[in-house]
């Protein structure tokens, strides 16, 4: 059964508990905050309810409201209900709308700034331009005809003046990961400001993002090893872990773990990291891709990595936002503030925009055991690592390190570890 059709067969009212627990799970909502519906194929609207802990919601306190008003279920709809029936009637294609309040995109209502989503060309891709509907008393018809309007004008994410977020899908998959994917971009953007100046992508650098990768031919692979069941497992296990500890977003990020010379399993083209499973992962071996499956667009890259660097056994491209705040600037990151940092991440280059975009020779001609990651322009953070839990490792201490170097802004100048402590740690640790 195909990927789509299961997701027919789920019932809206599970659809809507599962994306308000995922949503309230990461804070990116309140207890009494955001509301979510579904449009129906018959045009009722299933919708949270009002005023019911969003941390304890249940299936049964979905409601529904059909055509002709009247409304099923034992409590009422969201105050907001408005507002979602009058997008529905703007934007007939929508069938799915998510309303919440996450910190950074509500740090943009209260500034009445609407995030550049040309920072990253997933999140062009993804949510498009964003816009701006003007304050109105939540609940009231006016902010219906305020939001619905911005909508009108094809928006598929707006900003509430002083309120929040309102975002719309074909279904409920696609508006959460716009949802999620611009909360992700406006904590960037807020990250990268105390760094120094924002770069944005070019025309020219987002088109180049639009070109689709050399398809590999497909193959039929063997039934699998204890290895490569093994490393299915790791893969999904850290990739779960990541998408919780907030390391990858559910449209962004691919992990990589080498089977042979010339074999490795990697996350698949277009697939929800918070939900990957083990057939998920898809075989790459001699150039071939496993029969059916679609992987990720940085597969040539990974190859070009493990071709160059035997001693290379898992690869991460990542999104983690406070490392990732470096990548929109010209600000350094640098390493030389703990002995773990250090040891770790070493000195961390910037690699061009362009460099993932290419056959990946020159990308992994860049990499070396001496500098094992790099900042990718505009597109995230890219980690090499001896296992699976070497490269994992890797990235966490990276996220930790760049997030401590923004807090400490407020602080005062940085005291980087000396000359003599870095030559310390070189002759201990065996650095050459």
């Amino acid at each position: 059964m195909s990927r789509e059709r299961k997701h027919l067969l789920i019932h809206p009212r599970d659809e809507l508990l599962a994306t308000m627990q995922r949503i309230y799970s990461y804070r990116m909502t309140t207890t009494s905050g955001g509301n979510l519906s579904i449009r129906d194929a018959d045009d009722s609207l299933w919708i949270t309810p009002a005023r019911i802990d969003k941390g304890a919601l249940q299936r049964d306190d979905i409601v529904r409201v059909l055509p002709d008003g009247n409304v099923e279920g034992r409590h009422r709809p969201s105050s907001e209900f408005p507002f979602h029936q009058a997008i529905y009637r703007a934007r007939p294609e929508l069938k799915a709308i998510v309303h919440a309040h996450p910190v950074a995109l509500v740090a943009c209502s209260i500034s009445r700034k609407t995030p550049d989503t040309r920072l990253f060309h997933q999140a062009r891709h993804v949510c498009g331009d964003v816009g701006f509907a003007p304050y109105a008393l939540p609940g009231s018809q006016q902010l219906a005809e305020n939001i619905a309007a911005t909508f009108a004008q094809g928006y598929d994410c707006v900003i509430l003046e002083n309120h929040g977020v309102v975002v719309g899908g074909q279904d409920l998959t696609e508006a959460f990961q716009r949802f999620e994917t611009l909360e992700f971009t406006a904590q960037i953007l807020i990250g990268a400001s105390a760094l120094g100046e924002i770069q944005t992508l070019t025309d020219g650098q987002l088109e180049l993002s639009k070109r689709q990768a050399r398809p590999f031919p497909e193959f039929t692979p063997a039934d699998p090893t204890s290895r490569e069941k093994e490393l299915r497992t790791q893969l999904r296990d850290f990739m779960r872990r990541g998408y919780q500890q907030r390391l990858f977003i559910s449209t962004a990020g691919s992990f990589s773990a080498r089977l042979s010379d010339d074999a490795f399993l990697i996350t698949p083209y277009q697939r929800d990291r918070h939900r990957i499973d083990l057939d998920d992962l898809v075989l790459i071996d001699q150039g071939r891709r496993e029969v059916g499956k679609h992987p990720s667009r940085s597969t040539a890259m990974h190859r070009a990595i493990y071709a160059a660097h035997p001693d290379v056994a898992a690869i991460v491209t990542a999104y983690p936002p406070n490392a990732t705040a470096f990548c929109v600037t010209t600000a350094e990151l640098p390493t030389r503030t703990i002995p773990e940092s250090y040891l770790f991440l070493r000195d961390v280059p910037r690699l061009p925009f362009e460099l993932p975009f290419g056959d990946g020779t020159e990308l992994a001609r860049r990499i070396t055991p001496e500098q094992p990651i790099a900042l990718l322009a505009n597109d995230g953070v890219l980690v090499c690592g001896k296992s699976v839990l070497d490269a994992f490792d890797r990235l966490e201490v990276l996220e930790t390190t760049a997030e401590a170097l923004l807090q400490s802004r407020p602080l005062g100048p940085l005291v980087p570890m000396s000359d003599a402590v870095i030559e310390e740690l070189r002759q201990a640790f065996g650095i050459l």
